[in-house]
């Protein structure tokens, strides 16, 4: 690439970023994987590096985006929604919903600066492992596609789950009165906040109001600190164990889910992170029994 070209790319990436900043500043919308990939292609245009980190990242995304149109459309192939397992197990072990424990120590009727701290770790969900994963390949790149395919594994594992045993979070059992009233304090956070969404891919997938357990916020939010350990040591992981603290907590006292998704969310996590290396090792071994049969076919 000729020098006029270079810092033609890198011209457009300057103009991209500040265009995805402005738009976001207008109109604040919920940073999905979608968005997140163009404005990672316009920063990585400026550094040059835009094709390989496409390479890389391209993949996640599209199975995310695979991922959650799936999702969507659980409901539609296994009507039969549980409103009673995770309350149970709560009631149970707590004496009665941590979500009300938690309402009746925090929520005072109206949004507070903590409603938006829990809130906006909420937004993250997509962010961090996505970041993480930066960081990973610019900094660990042989620990790369660990990192990407264990995200991909416990969602895939927790897609399973949602087909399953279909489950309606805290705030849609309290409207039909399958518990005691709960307040759904992230809706009043999210207009609080003025957030809307404009036109992208993710937007157009339908939403799964039903897939409560596990928490997948929750299994996302542990694998973070799980990586962050592994590769960067107890002082680092400890800064980071404040997200996946303000994930399990945020998650049951806003309403969206029960301490059981939570703890089931932890468990996928933990099962994902030690089943994701024996996953990659039969791939890579089918791969290598396959290859050479598919080059046999097309001679």
């Amino acid at each position: 690439m000729t020098l006029n070209k270079q810092k033609a790319y890198q011209i457009i990436g300057v103009i991209g970023v500040l265009a995805s900043i402005a738009a976001f500043v207008k109109s604040p919308s919920f940073p999905t994987p979608d968005k997140l990939l163009v404005f990672m292609t316009f920063v990585f245009m400026i550094l040059k590096q835009a094709l390989s980190m496409l390479r890389r990242f391209l993949p996640f995304v599209a199975v995310l985006l695979i991922y959650e149109s799936f999702r969507g459309q659980v409901n539609k192939f296994n009507s039969h929604i549980d409103y009673l397992t995770a309350p149970h197990f709560d009631q149970k072990v707590f004496g009665k919903l941590p979500t009300i424990y938690l309402q009746d120590w925090l929520w005072r009727g109206h949004v507070m600066w903590y409603d938006f701290v829990f809130y906006f770790a909420y937004l993250l969900h997509f962010i961090l492992p996505i970041t993480l994963a930066l960081i990973i390949w610019k900094l660990r790149e042989e620990q790369y596609w660990r990192v990407v395919n264990t995200y991909l594994v416990v969602a895939f594992g927790a897609f399973i789950t949602f087909f399953l045993l279909p489950a309606a979070p805290p705030w849609m059992a309290s409207d039909l009165h399958y518990i005691p009233h709960i307040d759904r304090i992230s809706s009043s956070v999210w207009a609080a906040m003025g957030l809307h969404n404009f036109p992208s891919v993710y937007n157009h997938i339908s939403p799964n109001p039903v897939a409560a357990i596990p928490s997948l916020h929750s299994a996302w939010a542990t694998l973070l600190v799980i990586f962050v350990f592994k590769n960067f040591g107890k002082r680092w992981a400890a800064v980071a164990a404040i997200y996946p603290f303000l994930i399990y907590v945020g998650t049951i006292y806003q309403g969206e889910h029960y301490a059981f998704d939570v703890i089931t969310g932890i468990l996928y996590a933990i099962a994902g992170y030690l089943l994701t290396p024996w996953l990659m090792r039969k791939y890579w071994k089918l791969h290598k029994a396959i290859k050479p049969k598919i080059k046999q076919l097309l001679i």
